[in-house]
C-alpha cells in the first residue's frame, strides 16, 4: 500500500496540473481579440497587437502608376437635358477660317458632362369636396372623397424613397423626416414614415418569398447569421446569399430552427459557412468551411502558447499557401488539374498535423484538431467543384449592411417592423447583386400594391 505522502503528492500533482489548465484557459480568453477570433477591431482590448503599420513609400496618395482608371460613367444622350457644342472657328497655326461641320478626317468630340441638381418640390395635389345647397329644396349637398384618394396622403414614388433611406443607408426616422422636408419641402412625422415603411412592407412580401425559394434551391450559398433586437429581446438576422439574389430572415434562435426559417426544412445544395454548432447538423460532404475563420482559429492557437503554438504556425503557414494559390488559380494562373495537384500537399501536411495535435497535451487545441478532421471533407470543396469559394467573405459582405442598421437603430420594436427589415434587405441587396436600380423597383411596387396588380418580379424568369 502506498504512503501516504505519496497519494498527497500525487493529488497535489493532480490539482496543479487542473490549474494550470485553468490558468492557460484564462489566458487565452483575455488574449482574444480581432486577430484570432470574431471581436470586432473596436473592441481589442489594450493589450491586444497593434495593427500593422506599413511604412511611409514616399508616394502620393491616390491611384499609382498603372493602376486600373476608374473614370466617371458618360451618360447617354437621352439622359442629358442639353448637349452645347464647342467648334473652333479659326485654324490655331495658320488662322484659316474652320467649317463648321464636322469633316472626314475630323475626330470624334472631347467630352465633358456637368451634373446638378434642379430645385426639387414635391408636387402636391389638392382634393377638395365642394357642397352646395338646393335652389329648389334648400338642402345642402356635398360631393365626397373617395376611400381610395383618403388611404395615401403621399404618392407611390415619395413613399418608395422614404423606404429606401429607410432601409438601404438606414437613415434614422428622425432624419428621414429631416431630408424629406429639406430636399422636396414636404412635412412629414415620425410615425408617418413608420407608415410608409409598412406599406412597402406588404409590397415586398412576393419579392421576399421568390428569393426566398431561389435561395433554398441554389446549389450553392454562403450562409451567416448576426445578432439582432425585437423590443429589447436578443434575436438573429440570418442571411444567405448567391452571385444573384440575397435573403434575409430575423429568428428568435441562432441554432438549427434559425437556419430552418432561412433555408428551409429540408435543406439543399452546398453550404458555405464558418463552423457555427447550428451547421452541424448538414452533411459534411454538403459544407464548405470558411478559411478566413479557419485562419483566425490557428492564430489563437499560436497566442494560446505552449504545445498548441507550433500546430497554430503550421496552421497558419497552411492557409497562407492555400490562399496564394487559390488567387493564382482564380487568376488564371493555374488549371484547375494544376491547382489540385498543388493542393494535394497542403492537405496531407494538415491532415497529419491534425492528428498529431489530437494526442496533444492541450485539451482544448487537441479538441480543436479533433473537430476539424471530422470535418475534414469540407474544408477542400472548393478545390474540386465549381462555383464554390474558399472563404465566407461574399456573405459577410451582404450581412454588413444588418450590421450597421443593428448599430444605428438598436434592432426593432415589433414583429411588423423585422418583417419589414428581412424584405427591404431582401430586396436592396438582391438588385445590387443583379445591377438594377432599386428605387424604379420600390415605385413599381408600391404602384403594384395601390392598384392590386401583381408585384414586379425580382429574378429573371428561368
Amino acid at each position: 500500500m502506498p504512503e501516504p505522502e505519496c497519494q498527497g503528492c500525487r493529488r497535489l500533482q493532480r490539482r496543479v496540473a487542473e490549474l494550470e489548465k485553468i490558468v492557460r484557459d484564462l489566458q487565452a480568453k483575455l488574449g482574444t481579440n480581432a486577430t484570432n477570433s470574431s471581436v470586432p477591431p473596436s473592441a481589442n482590448p489594450p493589450d491586444a497587437p497593434k495593427p500593422v503599420v506599413k511604412a511611409p513609400t514616399g508616394r502620393k496618395p491616390g491611384g499609382q502608376p498603372g493602376h486600373a482608371s476608374q473614370l466617371r460613367r458618360r451618360l447617354p444622350p437621352e439622359r442629358l437635358k442639353e448637349i452645347i457644342h464647342l467648334v473652333p472657328k479659326v485654324c490655331a497655326h495658320c488662322q484659316a477660317k474652320l467649317p463648321a461641320e464636322r469633316g472626314s478626317a475630323d475626330p470624334e468630340p472631347l467630352w465633358h458632362q456637368v451634373a446638378e441638381l434642379p430645385p426639387v418640390l414635391a408636387e402636391d395635389t389638392e382634393y377638395q369636396a365642394h357642397g352646395r345647397t338646393c335652389t329648389a329644396c334648400g338642402k345642402l349637398t356635398w360631393e365626397k372623397i373617395s376611400e381610395d384618394l383618403r388611404k395615401h396622403g403621399f404618392g407611390p414614388r415619395l413613399t418608395a424613397t422614404v423606404a429606401y433611406l429607410s432601409g438601404s443607408p438606414h437613415v434614422s426616422k428622425r432624419g428621414i423626416e429631416e431630408i424629406v422636408e429639406t430636399l422636396v419641402g414636404v412635412p412629414i412625422a415620425l410615425g408617418t414614415v413608420s407608415k410608409m415603411e409598412q406599406e412597402v412592407s406588404a409590397a415586398l412580401v412576393a419579392a421576399h418569398t421568390q428569393a426566398q425559394k431561389a435561395i433554398q434551391n441554389a446549389p450553392v450559398k454562403h450562409v451567416d447569421e448576426t445578432g439582432w433586437k425585437q423590443a429589447g429581446r436578443t434575436c438573429w438576422l440570418w442571411a444567405a446569399a448567391t452571385t444573384a439574389v440575397a435573403c434575409f430572415v430575423i429568428h428568435p434562435q441562432r441554432g438549427a430552427l434559425g437556419l430552418a426559417a432561412l433555408l428551409g426544412q429540408k435543406i439543399k445544395g452546398i453550404i458555405c459557412s464558418d463552423r457555427w454548432s447550428a451547421y452541424n447538423g448538414l452533411q459534411v460532404g454538403r459544407r464548405q468551411l470558411c478559411w478566413a475563420h479557419l485562419k483566425r482559429d490557428f492564430q489563437k492557437l499560436v497566442d494560446r502558447g505552449g504545445p498548441a503554438k507550433a500546430l497554430g504556425k503550421l496552421g497558419l503557414a497552411v492557409v497562407g499557401v492555400v490562399f496564394d494559390l487559390w488567387h493564382t488559380f482564380r487568376g488564371g494562373g493555374l488549371s484547375r488539374r494544376q491547382f489540385q495537384e498543388h493542393i494535394a500537399d497542403c492537405r496531407e501536411v494538415l491532415h497529419d498535423e491534425l492528428q498529431r495535435g489530437c494526442a496533444m497535451s492541450d485539451s482544448k487545441a487537441a479538441a480543436f484538431c479533433e473537430n476539424i478532421l471530422a470535418l475534414e471533407p469540407a474544408l477542400w470543396m472548393f478545390v474540386d467543384k465549381e462555383g464554390i469559394e474558399p472563404t465566407n467573405n461574399h456573405i459577410e459582405r451582404v450581412l454588413l449592411s444588418g450590421v450597421l442598421w443593428r448599430k444605428n437603430a438598436f434592432g426593432c420594436h415589433s414583429q411588423a417592423g423585422c418583417r419589414f427589415v428581412e424584405r427591404i434587405l431582401t430586396v436592396v441587396k438582391t438588385l445590387r447583386l443583379q445591377g438594377r436600380p432599386v428605387l424604379d423597383y420600390l415605385h413599381q411596387a408600391v404602384l403594384a400594391q395601390r392598384s392590386g396588380q401583381p408585384a414586379p418580379q425580382l429574378l429573371p424568369a428561368a
